[in-house]
Formats: structure tokens, C-alpha cells, sequence
């Protein structure tokens, strides 16, 4: 009877871990994820090139750190202004002019697919194909907390983007600007009629996406590496946007910790090579069951 207590308390310790690891990584997709959403309730499209916006903002923080005596807070900082102004030149040089030219959507898309792919060159050709890490803060791995193994690294990323997050929901349901955002996203043109820049909402949600997106990019180094192709976590956070239904941002924080709970559990009990499966066959079952998403927002409420 003994025996099978400690094996019962075993499993569910194991079974917390695996809660607070697939919490930690859907706080990474939550961040990839909100700039997602916050794009889409203003243009209607999705941004192919946040994954890779994510990935550059990595790679800054990474050279930062090589210099002599450069704190690692500063480049931290200087990882995600870095992404920041790449979302914002996104917008400015590429976007804003077929936004301009009266151009469908489905031009922004094949934009931002077309800058997805000249970043993971150049991406390539600059840093090579070698994975990169970025040091760990803490020299401790893990905290014991009654049998149960939790990581730094995990409560560090789940930490972080717990308090990005909820800044982000302040700055749009707290905040003048965040008024002018949920105007623009109900009617840009209604928007424009009562004085509301629209060009700048976008710009600033732009540069807001990226600083996220930089964030999301920085914890991910830290708790496994940088590579060219990392901008393919986009892909997952994309997913769970729609889990949570596109153009909501509480949509999209859900999804994210949703997913990265799904895909934890996938991976520690069954394989983790059907992952991946999981992640897309949950996509294909939201889109044929739900379109709309689990938070189903109107055009109204996407912000």
C-alpha cells in the first residue's frame, strides 16, 4: 500500500513538472503569439515575418553579449529595441506602401513572406548555421520544492512574459492609445473621421509586436539555443492565435498556454516526435469545428 503511494505521488510530481515546463514554453508562444493578434485586428492579415522579428531580436542580444564589460541586462534590451525596430521598418518601408496602394491582403501576406525568408538567409550567411546560446542568469539549474524539479530558466520565462503580458493588456484596455487601437480595429475608417492617426496606431502596434516578439526571442535562447530557422516557433504561436481566435489578444494568451500544455504532455507521455502532429492536427480540427476560435471575438472586439 506504501508502495503504491509513493508511486501515485511520484507520477503526480512528474505530472507538475510537466504543467509548469508546458506553462514556461506557452508563455514564449503567448508573446509571438499577442503580436500576432494585435496585427491582425488591425490589418486583417496574418505577419509571416514575426517569427523571424523574434529570431533577429535573439541574435542582437546575442552580439551584445560578446562585448567587453556590456551588461547583460543592456543587451538584454538592446536585443528587444532591436526587434522592436526591425517590426517598426517592416511597417514603415514594406507594409505601409501596398497598405497605400489600395492592395489586397493577400499582398501583405506574400510581403511578409517574401521578408521571412531574406531574414533566414541573412540570417544564415551572418551567423552561420551553428546553434548559439545565451548565458544563463541564474548558476543554479533547478529548485527543489518538495520532490518537485522546477527550472530557472522556466520560472525566469514564465516571469518575464507574465509581466509583459499584462502591461500589454493595460496599455489596451487602460490606456488612451489602447482606446485608439480597439477604434482602429473596429473601424479604421470610422477612426480616421474622428481624428485618430491610423498610420501611427499601426506603426506603435508594429513597434509594440516586435519589443514582445524580441522578449519572446531572448527567453527562448535562453532556455534552448538561437538558429537561423528558430523563427519557425512563429508557426506554433500562429496556432494557437487561432486556437484562441485570431485578433484577440486573451485569445491568443490562452491558446499559447494551452498548446505548450498540450505539447508538453504529448512529448513526456507519449512521444515527443508527434508533437508537431498534435499541434497542426489541433489547428486543423479548430478551423473545421471552430473557425472563429475558442474566444470567437466580433470584428468589434478584436483588440
Amino acid at each position: 500500500m506504501q508502495k503504491y503511494k509513493n508511486e501515485e505521488n511520484e507520477k503526480m510530481k512528474i505530472l507538475l513538472q510537466q504543467i509548469i515546463t508546458g506553462i514556461s514554453i506557452g508563455s514564449i508562444y503567448a508573446l509571438i503569439a499577442s503580436g500576432y493578434a494585435l496585427v491582425y485586428s488591425l490589418l486583417d492579415f496574418s505577419n509571416w515575418a514575426h517569427g523571424e522579428v523574434c529570431m533577429l531580436g535573439a541574435y542582437v542580444c546575442f552580439m551584445a553579449t560578446t562585448i567587453p564589460n556590456m551588461p547583460y541586462w543592456l543587451s538584454c534590451l538592446l536585443g528587444i529595441g532591436g526587434a522592436a525596430v526591425i517590426s517598426f521598418l517592416n511597417e514603415k518601408i514594406a507594409y505601409r506602401k501596398i497598405r497605400n496602394n489600395g492592395s489586397p491582403n493577400m499582398f501583405l501576406m506574400i510581403a511578409a513572406m517574401g521578408l521571412s525568408t531574406t531574414y533566414q538567409n541573412l540570417a544564415n550567411v551572418i551567423w552561420g548555421s551553428k546553434f548559439k546560446q545565451l548565458p544563463k542568469i541564474f548558476s543554479v539549474g533547478t529548485i527543489n520544492l518538495n520532490g518537485i524539479f522546477i527550472g530557472t530558466t522556466d520560472l525566469l520565462c514564465l516571469g518575464l512574459s507574465a509581466v509583459a503580458l499584462l502591461e500589454l493588456l493595460l496599455i489596451i484596455n487602460k490606456t488612451k492609445f489602447g482606446l485608439h487601437v480597439r477604434a482602429v480595429a473596429c473601424s479604421s475608417r470610422t477612426a480616421g473621421l474622428l481624428g485618430i492617426k491610423i498610420d501611427r496606431v499601426i506603426a506603435m502596434i508594429f513597434l509594440l509586436a516586435g519589443a514582445l516578439a524580441g522578449l519572446a526571442g531572448i527567453t527562448y535562447g535562453m532556455k534552448y539555443n538561437i538558429y537561423p530557422t528558430m523563427g519557425n516557433v512563429g508557426l506554433k504561436a500562429f496556432i494557437a492565435s487561432v486556437i484562441g481566435g485570431l485578433g484577440s489578444v486573451p485569445g491568443a494568451i490562452t491558446g499559447a498556454i494551452l498548446l505548450g500544455l498540450i505539447e508538453t504532455v504529448v512529448s513526456g507521455y507519449i512521444s515527443s516526435g508527434l508533437r508537431d502532429l498534435i499541434s497542426f492536427t489541433l489547428l486543423i480540427l479548430i478551423l473545421l469545428v471552430r473557425p472563429s476560435g475558442l474566444f470567437g471575438v466580433d470584428v468589434q472586439e478584436k483588440a
